[in-house]
């Protein structure tokens, strides 16, 4: 058995729709080691001082911060893409977070698509905060595919320095995960733990009930000896209440400290396979 020295944190859009502060009780309560601060709406998840004392009053480290590169997020912290980027960077470092999370553009974003990839590179080598870009999806409409992220929603197909695996993504792309996983190899550098059906919708299910090989990734980083976050990133919106929304959140918790622990089977390819 080999257990990693990766982190499980919870982001605070798991708890949507309660609050940014909601999210560092909750993660403090079930033994989260640490958060990941999705910048979104929720004026607590701007400001870098109340973040800061929400991780001081909690003892919960932020260990990851999610810039606002969402649609519902496009005038949070300037409309400018850069410019969000620069102030997740500056809020990541103040915070003590390793990690900054972004997507890759919209394509209307023409000007920020064709300077990003070596946008990312030039802001990698100004800090030693992680930019680690995320594997997105097309969007879908009954037999309709549109490619809404450039250069690609499939950010293996780009050099990045990092890279974050989101296991929602993989299934709503109806892409193998496992092998993305592998084609990211040592510059994976976070996970965004969740489960999917393959639905034309982003479902971010808690681990366990989907189709992804949510056991299987975690089994196969601990063999890597993965250093970096596990993030649960589940949506949470159907909860009745706040006690399911967090029997759901103990949940993805269990299911992910036991994969990370387990044994792998023989047929898990090691590094490098």
């Amino acid at each position: 058995m080999r257990i990693p020295d990766a982190k499980v944190a919870l982001s605070t859009a798991s708890v949507y729709p309660e609050s940014t502060a909601t999210a560092f009780e909750i993660a403090a309560r079930l033994g989260y080691d640490g958060v990941e601060v999705m910048v979104w709406t929720d004026p607590v998840s701007q400001d870098i001082d109340a973040l800061r004392r929400l991780s001081d009053y909690h003892r919960i480290p932020i260990l990851a911060v999610h810039a606002p590169c969402l649609l519902i997020t496009q005038r949070v912290w300037s409309t400018d893409p850069w410019t969000k980027l620069q102030r997740a960077k500056s809020a990541a470092e103040r915070l003590g977070a390793s990690t900054v999370v972004v997507h890759p553009p919209f394509r209307w974003q023409r000007q920020y698509a064709k300077d990003f990839v070596s946008g990312i590179w030039r802001m990698a080598n100004e800090t030693d905060v992680r930019f680690a870009v995320e594997n997105m999806y097309p969007w879908r409409y009954r037999d309709r595919e549109m490619l809404a992220y450039a250069p690609d929603w499939d950010v293996t197909k780009d050099d990045y320095r990092h890279f974050t695996v989101d296991l929602s993504h993989t299934a709503t792309a109806r892409t193998d995960a496992l092998d993305m996983v592998d084609r990211m190899g040592d510059r994976l550098a976070h996970l965004h733990l969740a489960d999917g059906a393959g639905s034309n919708k982003d479902e971010h299910l808690v681990p366990g009930r989907g189709t992804q090989p949510c056991a299987e990734t975690l089994e196969r980083l601990a063999a890597r000896g993965f250093d970096g976050h596990v993030v649960i990133e589940v949506n949470t919106r159907r909860a009745m209440s706040s006690a399911e929304r967090e029997a759901d959140l103990a949940e993805a918790l269990a299911f992910t400290r036991l994969h990370l622990a387990a044994t792998p089977s023989p047929r898990t390819p090691g590094p490098g396979r």
